[in-house]
């Protein structure tokens, strides 16, 4: 989980200071900044977008409720309230407050206050991750749907279908294709300037001007020297690039480093 970036908003210094020393003690939380009034919380929220806000009511300019009608804070950061007075507890559980600290409170309501924030955002930041991978999910399908799906293949007189995701690499011979699975190879008659806008560029990485690889079946790269690559593949085969394909090849390295950072 990424750390929780954190504004403080009081106006009695050391409140904010006693705030801000206990935040000091969980390695979850990255203080985005203090704010003695209501106004410097309404910039600082829009301009930090913190996920959680430690936010004073009786403020003199702007108390903490008018702050958050603010519309150009919407959505709202977690909210958990810190004052002196009982009364408004109720009002601000009708804003979605996350805690209500009633001062004076003592550490271990602190932290309670803080770890109850904590998987509330948790459980956000799952749900947001869910969705974007659904989204993702339906673009990488619609994505499919676009390119060549199936090679038609002509076999002892009959026609079948070879789906794409089963070639393991494209070979151009003069006016035909050889397409290597792991099981054989099939020859259709069709050049590889005509097929490779056909074909999904996430899938085929072009790496020679008679070689197309499904980066799916790739195992290894080395570097060969002179902006050269060999490239391995999961069925034996060693196939090597020539330099006009570097940027596309460097590209797809980039590529894989990242998704092994993820």
């Amino acid at each position: 989980m990424k750390k929780i970036r954190t504004l403080v908003v009081d106006d009695e210094p050391l409140a904010r200071a006693r705030i801000v020393k206990l935040l000091e003690q969980f390695d979850f939380i990255s203080l985005a900044g203090e704010c003695k009034n209501g106004r410097e919380a309404l910039k600082a929220i829009a301009d930090y977008k913190p996920d959680l806000v430690f936010l004073d009511i009786q403020m003199p300019d702007l108390n903490g409720f008018d702050l958050l009608e603010h519309k150009e804070l919407q959505p709202l950061p977690f909210i958990i309230f810190v004052t002196a007075y009982s009364q408004y507890a109720l009002k601000a559980f009708d804003v979605h407050a996350v805690d209500y600290l009633l001062k004076p409170y003592d550490d271990e309501r602190f932290a309670r206050a803080l770890e109850h924030a904590r998987q509330q955002i948790i459980r956000q930041q799952d749900a947001m991750l869910h969705q974007k991978m659904a989204l993702l999910f339906q673009s990488h399908q619609r994505e499919q749907n676009d390119f060549l799906q199936h090679f038609e293949i002509r076999e002892k007189g009959r026609n079948h279908l070879l789906n794409i995701l089963d070639i393991e690499f494209i070979e151009a011979e003069g006016n035909y294709l050889k397409l290597h699975t792991a099981r054989k190879c099939f020859l259709v008659r069709q050049t590889m300037q005509a097929i490779e806008g056909q074909l999904n560029p996430g899938l085929f990485l072009r790496i020679h001007r008679s070689l197309l690889l499904n980066v799916n079946f790739i195992r290894d790269v080395s570097y060969l020297g002179n902006n050269q690559y060999a490239f391995s593949m999961k069925a034996g085969h060693r196939l090597a690039s020539s330099r006009s394909y570097r940027d596309a090849i460097h590209e797809y390295l980039e590529n894989e480093q990242l998704k092994r950072q993820l």
